[in-house]
């Protein structure tokens, strides 16, 4: 559950304008690493996280106009959470095994959205998961691991394969009783593509700012403190207090997916939170995915897959989409430092930390565009 809506107070805009520097997610690491400057935050609870709208300094009005894009997070997460009985996503679970729904235009564009992508990576994504991740949530609160068979009959009834979408009719139809839709894997993406339009199409709309929902999403507009972009620090997803670089982000959206804080441990094993829709089994081939992509619900829907699918076939996958990047982090064969493969991010974008990365040779991986690309 989230807390009461945010709405801009005088208060508030005269607390945002006290300067502060960028912490976390933008912070400078070391004297080589791109520097963060003077910003100005708002920020709100939503979807179990923060979300904040971080600013080069400006005038006041565009506090408000920052205040109303956080108000759109709420909006969003009002209709798409499934913990709500009364958002249009838990209606439509419990409707649609029975007969097509029709549906609001930008829930269904989020469906569509998530169709592409699930057919794009061979199922390594999928919003109909809904019946899987329970099953794994109740298990781990009885500190027990689900049996084959239990595992078994969710995946009779999950999988977008059993979902029907009529664009003509904005309807969605499911053919499997039972299935159960959970966005959770885009949905904080989608709300900031919604939050960061309403930003720019505000009247005192800010030239450049920050968007991110958790620290794992991020949409950035604009530059930062002379930079072509605002500086990101790439998480260690071995030692979290610590950052393997810093990439300037500019007009697109990044979102990260790993499982080295969401995890748990069962008879001496380590199990992550991230699901193989298509084994009903949890993930443990990577540490660490980072996308870039036009779209921040694009970005955590292919963090999602990319880490599902591995090294090898994310490269494959992610070479289809020209305007799209990906930082790809497995477990290092010996010692501490991690080695990335990098596609489609250009090497003088991101500056690493030697003394945590080793950078082998074709570490970066160029695309050709692919005209037919499906997104």
């Amino acid at each position: 559950m989230s807390e009461p809506r945010l709405t801009t107070t005088r208060r508030q805009v005269l607390s945002a304008l006290k300067p502060n520097r960028i912490s976390e997610e933008i912070r400078p690491m070391t004297s080589v690493q791109p520097s963060a400057g003077i910003t100005v935050r708002l920020t709100t609870r939503a979807m179990a996280c923060d979300f904040s709208v971080i600013m080069n300094p400006g005038p006041t009005e565009q506090i408000e106009a920052a205040g109303k894009a956080l108000d759109a997070i709420h909006a969003a997460e009002a209709w798409m959470s499934i913990y709500r009985e009364n958002s249009l996503f838990s209606e439509l679970n419990r409707k649609a095994g029975e007969s097509p729904q029709h549906l609001r235009g930008d829930m269904f564009e989020l469906l569509q959205t998530g169709q592409r992508i699930h057919l794009a990576t061979d199922g390594a994504f999928d919003l109909a998961t809904g019946v899987l991740t329970r099953l794994w949530r109740a298990c781990r609160n009885e500190q027990r691991i689900p049996s084959q068979d239990e595992i078994g009959a969710a995946l009779e009834i999950s999988g977008m394969q059993h979902l029907s979408l009529n664009p003509q009719q904005n309807s969605v139809a499911f053919n499997r009783p039972g299935l159960l839709l959970d966005p959770g894997a885009i949905g904080k993406g989608f709300a900031l593509d919604d939050a960061a339009l309403q930003l720019m199409q505000s009247e005192h709309a800010p030239q450049s700012f920050l968007l991110h929902g958790g620290h794992s999403s991020l949409k950035a507009i604009g530059p930062h403190n002379g930079h072509a972009g605002w500086p990101i620090g790439i998480g260690n997803p071995l030692f979290t207090e610590q950052r393997l670089g810093t990439l300037l982000l500019c007009d697109k959206a990044m979102a990260t997916s790993g499982s080295n804080i969401q995890f748990y441990r069962h008879e001496g094993r380590r199990y992550g939170h991230i699901l193989d829709p298509r084994t009903g089994w949890p993930v443990d081939g990577m540490l660490s995915v980072t996308v870039l992509a036009p779209s921040a619900a694009v970005a955590d829907a292919l963090s999602t897959a990319f880490f599902v699918m591995g090294v090898e076939k994310a490269c494959l996958c992610c070479k289809n989409w020209p305007e799209v990047g990906a930082i790809l982090i497995p477990f290092p064969d010996k010692g501490r430092k991690v080695c990335p493969t990098v596609i489609g991010i250009p090497d003088d974008q991101i500056v690493w930390d030697e003394d945590q990365v080793a950078l082998q040779e074709g570490s970066f991986l160029p695309k050709q565009a692919n005209p037919e690309a499906p997104l």
